[in-house]
């Protein structure tokens, strides 16, 4: 299997992909890293390299204040274009990127294509939970779309429910959906609409989830407009934020709380990496005609070296066909209704 890193995206690139790479490469040795960006700055950063880590030169760069649409437009020879059009053109297998990503949506959308069937491409990124299980809640979508019909609904959670089963094993994920309470009248126009939809879907629905149970671990698969679920994204960051500049202060605040510190200190770096972005690594695009993995603007090589995993893994288990024929059944069976 081939995957395509965009080396010129994120906040530490190029080093960080560089080096996710070069760990990536050193670990499968049955994966083949095209390594896409400035070959000059590429070239010293993996030395000698390996027999699987190759560069592919793309001498232009989308950058974060670059307006996505004109960007992937214009910007033929931008690394996270040529990177996607290698996944169109069968020369990938998987691109990972940690770039821009409302242009890595476009290039999605535009270079690598839709899937037949799926109106709405989804942004999939884990949410980290606190339960005995601790293996994350995949929230979609948080971000790609703003808006969303009903039926946009039912094909996340169909998506989600086979992301989850196929690349982390979990035996019928259970769906849960983003609402304002538990009952079935319960939500907004779309929540009442989408709710007797995931009903009727082959997955594990469980109903209507509150936003404060998320982290409880009451769902594997969380399904939302992207509106709300990027607002309930940006405040779990910034309240798992908070709470951490808290507990530095407080414990900082004196010699007693220093010493006390230092006897939980293992205890609190176990809870810090259990809420690490790095450790899930990265977001799928899921309903396009190609595994397009969305890692973190701010990834060092761990999380480039996880979200190589991550697409290895969904590689191994056919992801994209399962969708793919899913989403046929489904509409098949949406028509005949």
């Amino acid at each position: 299997m081939i995957i395509a890193i965009d080396a010129m995206g994120g906040d530490h690139a190029p080093e960080s992909t560089a080096a996710g790479a070069l760990a990536a490469a050193a670990e499968w040795s049955d994966v083949t890293i095209k390594l896409i960006g400035d070959e000059s700055k590429l070239a010293p950063l993996i030395g000698a390299g390996r027999s699987n880590l190759t560069i592919v030169h793309a001498g232009e760069v989308i950058s974060g204040e670059d307006e996505p649409v004109k960007a992937v437009r214009r910007k033929k020879d931008a690394s996270m274009v040529v990177a996607g059009r290698m996944v169109k053109e069968g020369l990938a297998d998987a691109m990972i990127s940690a770039g821009n990503t409302g242009a890595l949506m476009t290039a999605g959308l535009l270079v690598v294509g839709r899937m037949s069937g799926v109106e709405r491409p989804a942004l999939a990124p884990m949410i980290p939970t606190l339960d005995e299980r601790g293996t994350g809640t995949l929230a979609l979508d948080l971000g790609a779309n703003m808006d969303a019909k009903p039926e946009h609904l039912a094909q996340y959670a169909l998506m989600g429910s086979l992301y989850r089963e196929k690349v982390d094993g979990i035996e019928r994920p259970r769906v849960g959906l983003l609402n304002v309470g538990t009952e079935p009248g319960k939500g907004n126009e779309l929540t009442k609409a989408a709710f007797p939809l995931l009903s009727e879907l082959p997955v594990n629905f469980v109903g209507n989830v509150e936003a404060r149970d998320i982290l409880d671990g009451v769902c594997d698969v969380l399904v939302c407009d992207g509106f709300a679920g990027n607002i309930l994204l940006k405040s779990l960051e910034g309240t798992a934020g908070a709470v951490f500049k808290l507990l530095k202060q407080e414990l900082t605040s004196s010699f007693k709380a220093k010493v006390g510190a230092a006897l939980i200190m293992p205890q609190l770096r176990g809870l810090r990496s259990k809420m690490d972005y790095k450790e899930h690594g990265g977001a799928p695009l899921l309903g396009l005609n190609g595994l397009v993995v969305k890692a973190h603007g701010s990834s060092d090589a761990e999380a480039i070296k996880n979200a190589v995993r991550q697409s290895r893994t969904a590689l191994e288990h056919r992801l994209v066909s399962s969708i793919s024929e899913s989403m046929a059944t489904l509409n098949q069976q949406i028509s005949g209704k």
